[in-house]
């Protein structure tokens, strides 16, 4: 999820873990311990684009980070606070550092948390910014941050908070269990043969979702809003994997393969290969656009290895979309 929201519910966890015997001190500690596992970016600083994607979400998303780090970060705090329980600070630091992480496992890059087992947990049902989870949930922690820490009143706001919050999760699931089966049943009267299914949310909603559905030679891409009344349609998109044969088995190829899951298609364009991953779809709504939110170039240096370059995005394009969705959102 996005920087705020991990904030937010890092300070909703320290306030629960320590909030009545530390105040609003809890909820700082609380964002902080919420923020630390997406240090991982700064890999991205020291490292090639290949490599920076498989370690995001990846040792500082876990378990074993939040077991190893969680009694570290206790100890120093400990040290130098008035507030001495070096359990509490622990347990504070530990319950930020898990709960990172497990709400990222909703999204669609989702993350290892059994790292360093490389299988990656998501679940696909919340878009990485989502107002109807941040907002209610900031609204309810700044609630709590004005009420004395011993008060019931204190500790009813931070709960409700953590409850709303946790049920708009368990809601989504919900929603993304109907897309699937309104997918699902289209694909059944449409007599389209395929071999596997994935879904999504769209940006910013849980209301418009997204598939991509895999056939032999390309992938069919749709969308549904829970307000449509018409009938969903697909559209296919060629898989152009022939275009990378003789590229195909390099090690970078490979890894950039496993990364995208084998949801990838590659496009050329003015004598450019670029690879796309259709987990996180396009920015725009026009059936024959061609810009993905996450297109690499494939470029190959004079000595034959693989450089993956993104690219860029520009203001313009991302405000166009959002204006498209909205659009969409509302039904077809």
């Amino acid at each position: 999820m996005d920087s705020l929201t991990q904030i937010v519910l890092g300070a909703a966890v320290g306030e629960a873990v320590l909030g009545k015997k530390i105040g609003n001190k809890a909820m700082l500690y609380g964002a902080i311990a919420g923020t630390i596992p997406d240090f991982d970016v700064l890999a991205s600083n020291f490292t090639d684009t290949v490599t920076a994607l498989e370690m995001h979400r990846g040792f500082t998303h876990s378990i074993l980070f939040s077991i190893i780090f969680a009694p570290i970060f206790g100890w120093l705090v400990s040290r130098y606070e008035s507030y001495k329980d070096f359990k509490g600070w622990s347990l504070l630091f530990f319950w930020g550092f898990l709960t990172h992480p497990l709400l990222d496992a909703f999204t669609t890059w989702g993350t290892q948390l059994f790292w360093p087992f490389e299988y990656r947990v998501a679940f696909k049902s919340i878009f990485v910014i989502d107002p109807l989870y941040t907002v209610p949930f900031i609204g309810f922690l700044v609630l709590t941050m004005f009420q004395k820490r011993t008060t019931k009143k204190r500790r009813f706001y931070n709960k409700m908070g953590l409850i709303i919050s946790t049920s708009y999760l368990a809601l989504s699931l919900l929603l993304k269990w109907v897309s699937y089966a309104k997918f699902k049943e289209a694909l059944a009267e449409q007599n389209i043969s395929y071999s596997e299914i994935d879904t999504r949310p769209s940006p910013l909603n849980t209301i418009l979702w997204n598939t991509n559905v895999a056939t032999e030679d390309a992938f069919l891409l749709g969308s549904y809003s829970l307000f449509d009344s018409q009938p969903i349609t697909f559209n296919s998109r060629p898989k152009n994997h022939e275009l990378i044969a003789t590229i195909i088995e390099k090690d970078k190829m490979q890894r950039m393969i496993k990364i995208s899951k084998g949801w990838y298609s590659i496009t050329e364009h003015e004598n450019d290969l670029f690879f796309n991953d259709l987990r996180f779809g396009l920015m725009s709504m026009d059936p024959d656009a061609q810009d993905f939110v996450f297109q690499y170039k494939i470029e190959t240096d004079p000595n034959g290895r693989l450089k993956f370059t993104e690219t860029e995005k520009g203001r313009e394009d991302a405000q166009k979309l959002m204006k498209e969705l909205w659009i969409r959102v509302k039904g077809n």
